[in-house]
């Protein structure tokens, strides 16, 4: 069974954008090609126990297994060595990415405190979005009493055929994103 996400863009979103941008081929509609959600763990280097928490609890989050990233280059201000683990990383795509999507702007997003929406200009000249998480808490998948520290993520949705970002924006709000009011401060 396709996931619900995946039947909304085929049936409502892309005629919707098609009509909207006016493009003649349903294959120029822009769509989301992938999600990125990278976790970057600079504790790791001391202990690697703090990483391989962060790697179970990302695992839980999308429901794959992540991969380990490990520093380009040596940075003696913050002690990294070339080589050393610095992060982790899961790159979603086709169903497990609808899924996760309808997680994350269903019921997470409406689990942080005093959310008034995502920023609207979070976008590069590619058209894909970042997302920026403070805790990984507020995810249902995540049990919060035994949570040993609180640790950030970027979700990054990676938006293929996309010539201008208010295409991609349009896709991302069509899909449900609650995208924030620029004058709301």
């Amino acid at each position: 069974m396709a996931p619900r996400l995946l039947e909304k863009y085929r049936d409502e979103i892309a005629p919707q954008m098609m009509q909207k941008f006016n493009l003649k081929n349903k294959f120029a509609v822009p769509r989301v090609d992938k999600i990125v959600v990278n976790m970057g763990v600079g504790e790791g280097v001391q202990d690697i126990k703090i990483l391989e928490r962060s790697m179970e609890e990302l695992s839980a989050i999308t429901g794959q297994k992540p991969i380990l990233r490990r520093a380009k280059k040596a940075i003696s201000n913050f002690k990294i060595r070339q080589g050393s683990p610095v992060g982790c990383k899961v790159t979603l795509r086709r169903a497990m990415m609808y899924e996760f999507m309808d997680r994350l702007i269903n019921i997470t997003l409406p689990r942080i405190r005093d959310f008034r929406g995502v920023p609207p200009d979070s976008f590069d000249m590619a058209g894909n979005y970042t997302l920026g998480l403070a805790e990984q808490s507020i995810f249902p998948e995540i049990d919060y009493d035994r949570l040993p520290r609180v640790q950030g993520m970027d979700i990054t949705f990676v938006i293929k055929n996309s010539k201008a970002k208010e295409q991609a924006k349009e896709l991302l709000r069509l899909f449900g994103m609650p995208f924030s009011d620029k004058n709301d401060s």
